[in-house]
């Protein structure tokens, strides 16, 4: 299987005050969307679109819910201009634990015939239950994939709704590193990073990895809560849902 296991750190650092930084160590799948129906026959602890220790459902992911989510990134691709038959598409993502799943980011690496990487897709989810797709090209040739995108959805109360993101993958052969920082007025606001080792998905790997990671979409739902809290008690300026700032 190309699908793997990618386990490391996710890191936030607040640089408009008040300053604040966090990290956390998480794991994720990268799942081959051609393998979609295969992994859960070869790992035992998933299950696709039904219920399992792990559950992958097509309707978590995508503008709208997808139904069949490959058929879907490959007609985006369409849409967007591409030619994406014999592309091979990577989604880096978390599934649900015991039910539940909250993904903030979620990640569509999109390799074409040659293996380079032609697009990514950032797919962003808020705890309004709103989702956003960003379709991101390449900006310069180089070893990483860098992009740049105009800030579209509502994210956090505790971070300005207006402004732009400047993402960078480094897709490396044992490692996956994403970075996005959100600018205002090209002054940074939020840097994001996620710094990730490749691991061999397998029913006993997928065992150590909720061994040591327990309900980590339950955790993830409730740190942002938490990180919340805090930025609320050291003064943060709050935007409600649904206020833009000029």
């Amino acid at each position: 299987m190309r699908s793997h296991l990618l386990e490391g750190v996710v890191r936030h650092r607040r640089a408009s005050p008040p300053t604040y930084q966090l990290a956390h160590r998480v794991f994720y799948l990268a799942l081959d969307l051609a393998e979609l129906d295969h992994v859960p026959r070869r790992v035992r602890l998933i299950g696709r679109n039904r219920a399992s220790v792990l559950e992958f459902r097509d309707r978590d992911h995508f503008v709208p819910p997808a139904e069949d989510l490959r058929a879907s990134v490959l007609d985006h691709l369409r849409e967007d201009g591409m030619r994406p038959e014999g592309w091979q598409i990577t989604l880096v993502t978390n599934l649900r634990v015991l039910g539940y799943v909250f993904n903030p980011a979620s990640f569509y690496l999109c390799r074409d015939e040659s293996g380079a990487l032609r697009i990514v897709i950032v797919e962003v989810h808020n705890t309004h239950g709103e989702r956003h797709l960003y379709t991101l090209r390449p900006e310069r040739d180089g070893a990483s994939f860098s992009a740049s995108m105009e800030k579209a959805l509502y994210v956090s109360p505790f971070i300005d709704p207006v402004g732009s993101y400047a993402v960078l993958v480094r897709d490396e052969a044992d490692r996956l590193r994403i970075t996005i920082n959100q600018l205002k007025d090209r002054e940074l606001q939020l840097h994001a990073s996620l710094d990730l080792g490749r691991r061999t998905l397998s029913s006993r790997a997928i065992a150590a990895m909720l061994l040591r990671y327990p309900f980590v979409t339950q955790k993830t739902i409730a740190m942002i809560h938490l990180h919340a809290l805090r930025l609320w008690r050291r003064g943060a300026r709050f935007h409600p849902h649904g206020q833009a700032t000029p």
